[in-house]
Parts: C-alpha cells; sequence; structure tokens
C-alpha cells in the first residue's frame, strides 16, 4: 500500500471517529438533560393518545417514534411530544383544543399504519366484520337497499369503538347550564383547526372558523359530535324552579376524539376529554 493511500485512509479514519464521537456525545447530553430534569424521570401521564393506543408503560416503551400515524392523518390531529416530556419524547399525542380527531378519514388510518402496533388495529378490524356479520343478518330475507355500503357500516362500528377519552362538562362555565345561547363563530381569527361537520353534511373536513352558528340555546358540542346521540346528548331535566330545560349529557358512548372541546365556544373551553389510560 503506497503512503499516500495510507494517509488517506488514516485521515478518512479520524474523520470518521470524529463523527462518531460527534454524534454520541449529543446523544450523550439528551440523555444527560432528560436525567437532570427530575419532573421528566417518569412519563406524562395526560398525554391522549391516537385511537387504539395500548397500555401506557407498554406504548411508550414499544412506540418507535416513526412519525407515520402524524404523516397519515389527514387533518394533521397528531403531534409528536417534545424532548422536555421526558420518557414521552417522540410518541404521538393529540392536543384536541388545537385540533381533534373529527374521524373524518373514515378508516383510522393512523392505527392501521402504525409498524409496531402499539396502536391497535385488530381491535378495529374485529368489531367492523363483526358490524357488516351482523347486519347481513339482519337483512336476510329483506329487500337490500340500493345505497347499501358495507364499508359504511363497517367504519361506524370502528369509530364508535375508539375510547381515547372521556369528555368531562364544567357545568359553572357551560352556557347551556346558564340558559345561554350563542351566536357567530366559536374560535377566534386565524385558528387553523378543521372538522367535517355532521349536522351540515360535509364531505370533508373544513376550517371551524368558517362556521357560523345562531343557537337559542347553546348546543354546539351536540350538533358537531361525529359519534352523535351515542356519545352525547341535549337532555330535558327540571332546573331549581322546576323548569323543564335541556342540558347537555356525555354518554358512556364517547370516545374521547376531543371536537367538542374544539369547538367550545367559551374562552376556555368549558368541556376537556380526560386520557383512558388502558
Amino acid at each position: 500500500m503506497s503512503k499516500k493511500t495510507t494517509n488517506l485512509d488514516r485521515r478518512q479514519f479520524f474523520k470518521t471517529s470524529a463523527f462518531a464521537l460527534g454524534s454520541l456525545a449529543i446523544v450523550g447530553a439528551g440523555a444527560g438533560y432528560l436525567k437532570s430534569n427530575k419532573k421528566n424521570e417518569i412519563p406524562t401521564t395526560n398525554f391522549l393518545r391516537p385511537p387504539g393506543a395500548i397500555d401506557e408503560d407498554i406504548f411508550i416503551a414499544e412506540c418507535i417514534k416513526c412519525g407515520l400515524c402524524v404523516q397519515i392523518c389527514p387533518i394533521q390531529a397528531i403531534k409528536l411530544a417534545d424532548i422536555d416530556s421526558g420518557l414521552d419524547y417522540g410518541t404521538p399525542y393529540i392536543e384536541v383544543r388545537e385540533q381533534a380527531c373529527d374521524f373524518s378519514c373514515d378508516s383510522l388510518q393512523c392505527v392501521e399504519t402504525c409498524p409496531t402496533a402499539v396502536l391497535n388495529f385488530l381491535q378495529f378490524k374485529r368489531v367492523g366484520e363483526e358490524a357488516i356479520e351482523k347486519y347481513d343478518k339482519e337483512m336476510q330475507g329483506k329487500q337490500m337497499s340500493k345505497d347499501y355500503n358495507p364499508f359504511k357500516v363497517q367504519i361506524i362500528a370502528m369509530k364508535e369503538h375508539v375510547e381515547m377519552g372521556m369528555a368531562k362538562l364544567n357545568q359553572d362555565t357551560c352556557l347551556a347550564y346558564q340558559s345561554k345561547g350563542y351566536e357567530g363563530k366559536v374560535r377566534e381569527v386565524g385558528f387553523k383547526g378543521v372538522n367535517r361537520s355532521p349536522y351540515t353534511n360535509e364531505r370533508k373536513a373544513t376550517p371551524v372558523v368558517d362556521k357560523e352558528y345562531k343557537e337559542d340555546i347553546c348546543d354546539i358540542c351536540i350538533k358537531e359530535c361525529p359519534i352523535g346521540e351515542k356519545a352525547i346528548i341535549m337532555e330535558e331535566i327540571q332546573d331549581a324552579h322546576g323548569k323543564k330545560v335541556k342540558r347537555p349529557k356525555v354518554l358512556d358512548g364517547c370516545t374521547g376524539c376531543g371536537v367538542c372541546v374544539m369547538v367550545c365556544p367559551t374562552e376556555k373551553p368549558s368541556i376537556i376529554v380526560e386520557p383512558v389510560k388502558a
């Protein structure tokens, strides 16, 4: 081997070694940061995970932070946790006040694309297939509707099976609980969130700031819920004076999608979603 070649090899070796050492230093610094920041020594417990998330401890350990769920979400509802989130760093979550999961993908794409199944799609596949079988049995001997679409039956069952969290009302600030209505737009100028409105039968998600309301008693959370009356209703009750009034009531069918939070018109939302931990 010539002296020139030897020098080149040696130079390349040092370059490679320096790069490797630099990379290790960066990784070490990141690990040191997480370790020194005591508040981050345990996982954050209040992240709302995307649909199908498995047990939180296993989720954090097995999620490879690939970001495929983020990339495939058509409304960009999913984010990846920042480095100051401790052990949750790089894992997916949804901030529903900014952008809720409105199910407008109609197929739970984030779950289906997860390569490690920390977003478990098998459960949704099963309930979807069972829904189609049940519907077909019910329709035996009957004339099948011309617009029968098994895919619609399947996606409804899949969406209703989601358990991300449970919505909770703040009766002290909820406009309906104060017998107040609402007129106008629900979010500030420049708000970027979108949703596919079920009560106007939108075909795709549109900006929330483009929608205007005129409600005698505010029921926007009910109108915009993608799950419908299985998740939230206006219930008729008697007030303190014996008068019959209607108030929102969250039911067990709530999926925690957070659309109600995103469209709540009070400055601080009068409804929140508490994450459900598997």
